[in-house]
């Protein structure tokens, strides 16, 4: 993929020897790869392919993503050093202070990487009449408009604040920016003072422009203006700042022996998250020694912890500065819109129990619609023969039908149970809020298991007619989330296999009863039984040696158990391709040693979210879709779902996605010995022709759709005008 350039001063580290091999040659550090994988997605903000916009939306990605790893994994490496020797990374047998130098230094080197690639993108877009400016930049019109709006509404708003003896430091908000003052009073005294930036306020400020598009920074505008709000003090110098805070609090199991109220647990946690410790200090420009060490010596923090940035601290108006674009910037500036299809194996005029009753139906979002699950259980809440629905939940959208039809279901005296994960990290409040919807609607609610995360994806509706008992199951590999299903690529499972619902009903029984250890006939479940199937399939590969394939699609891969499998199945002969979006802790490509794997990583507009296992090929092929990525986490540590897919149409239908995946060359990077991401490239080393697997998904999701159109179209003569608009419009949201 042709990048434009952009000055980079980063080295690429030699290839890996297979020579001399010590234990952990053939595997690296989770918190590097993953730096890495965001280095990928700032790629995308260097692609010319990717329109402005959504360019300047990627490095907004880069940031969000990096903050939440700094309140994540840093915060929690940040609480293993005490631990001393006493701690070492599986993977590189380094302390938790040895992987903190390696993350400060590589995070320095992306976020100066990122602050050019920023000003990059303004630079382009202002050649497209989109220009945000500095404060010396705007006009005088434009600097009595901010002066104006300044005084009207920002100021009245702010709460400044001077440290000193009767004015403690104040606690810094997580993410929230401030401006940071040093003041000289009448007497020449230096004091400290602080503005918060209220959340109250836009991120940027419009201005008033007939034929272009300008707006400043609010935190631009409040620092400009610093002068009017110490108007008796002299500014000696200021700066603006953010924190983040270590956000890594996990629920234990004393909160649950002291109090059954899991709710309010999750409460205080959240509270308690809020004043968590300083991990990272953010600065606009650099400050002297003084102001420097009273920062430092105030918020506990060390050198390597302080970063300088000069892009905005607040890049999140990169997603509504849509609703301010004319049709033709909005046509050239944004991905072209596209409407999730419905797919041609599902007819929505039917009902679709008697559908999944004749055939599996797989749903791949976000090129298919969420529509005939939600379709399937908004059925079930008003089908007199449907005795119960269970839906274990991790993550909503702030608004669902899905919900809402669960809800119904309880309200027509359906027998629902709803296993709902309250420590979905970050989307804790809303499932608070969902869980008590749910109760009031009369659904039973549990919440899990001590200890373990319930992060699996599985609803079961069970019917009774004529005194026999019926399953239909939903297996997939993400949330059920209206707004992500049309964002993230996953797979959505709808089958009245008996055997998988047998196993469903006991699941759900198990999970009542904290049963973890439970097998199952079908199913594969963490964290009984799922690792070890995983592991026995890839044995069985193993023993075929050279005429052994196994392939994975994961969004990380961190256990080390299955890396050494990995790696004893590469020595064997057996080819093993995987698509791993972000972690990879196993090195591919090493001579002898994992020369048989090759890992890709997909990055493009839709995140990669599905996991798909797959082992052999042609009549001996065994595939499974799961909930579970290959981290110890996922396969220890959480109650995941996995299910065999075991119709021949839908095996197929994944396969034929897998080979798409495979053949990408625009969005896809090879990892190479030297764990770097490098571009797929012919034997000759040279660019491949163009294929975007994510797009080409897309097209033959619209074309499906028109096929399924036009087979379930009626034929009579005053449907025929209707069939020709359907058809238009289906073209209008393929654009």
């Amino acid at each position: 993929m042709p990048n434009e350039t952009i000055e980079n001063n980063e080295t690429t580290a030699p290839a890996a020897d297979a020579s001399h091999l010590n234990p952990y040659s053939y595997m690296q550090n989770r918190e590097l790869s993953w730096l890495n994988f965001n280095d990928r997605v700032l790629s995308e903000a260097q692609d010319p392919t990717v329109p402005l916009i959504e360019r300047l939306r990627f490095v907004q990605i880069f940031v969000s993503n990096l903050d939440e790893f700094f309140r994540v994994r840093v915060g929690s490496l940040i609480d293993m050093v005490p631990a001393g020797d006493a701690y070492h990374d599986s993977k590189t047998g380094w302390t938790a202070e040895e992987q903190l130098q390696h993350i400060y230094s590589a995070a320095r080197t992306l976020c100066s990487k990122k602050d050019r690639v920023y000003f990059h993108l303004e630079h382009k877009l202002r050649h497209q009449d989109i220009w945000h400016l500095s404060y010396d930049e705007l006009t005088d019109d434009e600097q009595e408009y901010i002066e104006q709006y300044f005084q009207n509404h920002i100021l009245p708003l702010l709460s400044p604040l001077i440290i000193d003896a009767h004015h403690p430091f104040p606690h810094l908000r997580n993410k929230k920016i401030e401006i940071g003052v040093v003041l000289k009073d009448q007497a020449g005294r230096k004091v400290f003072a602080i503005i918060p930036i209220p959340d109250s306020l836009p991120d940027v400020i419009y201005l008033p422009s007939r034929h272009n598009l300008r707006y400043i920074s609010t935190e631009d505008v409040v620092f400009d203006y610093a002068d009017i709000i110490f108007d008796t003090y002299t500014i000696v110098e200021k700066v603006k700042m953010s924190i983040t805070r270590n956000a890594d609090i996990h629920a234990d199991d004393e909160d649950f022996e002291i109090n059954d109220d899991f709710r309010s647990i999750m409460r205080d946690m959240l509270k308690r998250r809020k004043r968590l410790a300083p991990l990272r200090l953010e600065l606009s420009n650099l400050v002297s020694d003084e102001c420097y060490n009273f920062l430092k010596k105030k918020l506990r923090l060390a050198d390597a912890q302080i970063f300088y940035v000069k892009a905005p601290m607040r890049l999140s108006y990169a997603y509504p500065i849509a609703d301010k674009l004319n049709d033709e910037q909005k046509a050239e500036l944004l991905y072209h819109p596209f409407v999730p299809q419905i797919p041609d194996s599902v007819n929505m005029k039917r009902k679709i129990e008697p559908q999944v009753k004749d055939h599996d139906i797989l749903l791949s979002f976000p090129y298919e619609s969420m529509d005939p699950f939600i379709k399937m259980v908004s059925e079930a809440a008003d089908d007199p023969s449907v005795r119960a629905i269970a839906i274990t939940i991790y993550r909503l959208s702030s608004k669902s039908k899905l919900v809402e039809a669960i809800c119904r279901a309880a309200e027509n005296g359906k027998n629902v149970t709803t296993l709902i994960e309250l420590r979905a990290r970050f989307d804790e409040q809303n499932n608070i809020d969902w869980s008590e919807r749910l109760e009031n609607a009369g659904c039973t609610v549990i919440y899990g298991t001590p200890g373990f995360k319930v992060h699996s994806k599985i609803c079961l509706i069970t019917r009774e007619k004529n005194g026999e008992i019926t399953y239909q199951t939903q297996i997939g590999t993400g949330n059920y989330n209206e707004k992500t299903a049309t964002l993230y690529t996953d797979l959505s499972l709808l089958t009245a296999n008996q055997a998988i619902g047998l196993d469903a009903m006991h699941f759900f029984q198990n999970m009542g009863l904290e049963k973890l250890n439970a097998k199952y006939d079908q199913l594969i479940v963490s964290p009984s039984t799922l690792k070890s199937t995983v592991l026995k399939l890839m044995d069985e590969q193993i023993a075929k040696g050279d005429e052994g394939e196994m392939f994975f699609k994961l969004n990380s891969l961190t256990d080390v158990d299955i890396i050494k499998k990995l790696k004893e199945a590469s020595c064997a002969g057996v080819k093993i391709q995987m698509i791993i979006r972000g972690i990879c802790c196993i090195v591919p490509g090493i001579p002898g040693v994992t020369e048989n794997i090759t890992v890709r990583s997909v990055v493009g507009r839709y995140l990669e979210h599905s996991r798909i296992y797959r082992f052999g090929a042609d009549d001996d092929q065994k595939m499974y879709i799961a909930s579970a990525d290959f981290m110890t986490r996922n396969t220890e540590r959480r109650v995941e779902v996995g299910a065999p897919i075991l119709d021949p149409a839908v095996q197929e239908k994944i396969n034929h996605l897998v080979d798409i995946m495979l053949h990408d060359t625009s969005k896809a990077r090879l990892l190479g010995p030297d764990k770097l991401y490098h571009p797929i490239l012919n034997a000759n080393g040279e660019p491949l022709p163009p294929f975007n697997c994510q797009q080409a998904q897309m097209d033959e999701a619209i074309k499906n759709s028109f096929k399924n159109q036009s087979t379930q179209m009626p034929s009579s003569p005053a449907k025929t005008k209707k069939k020709s608009s359907i058809f238009s419009k289906l073209f209008h949201h393929g654009e």
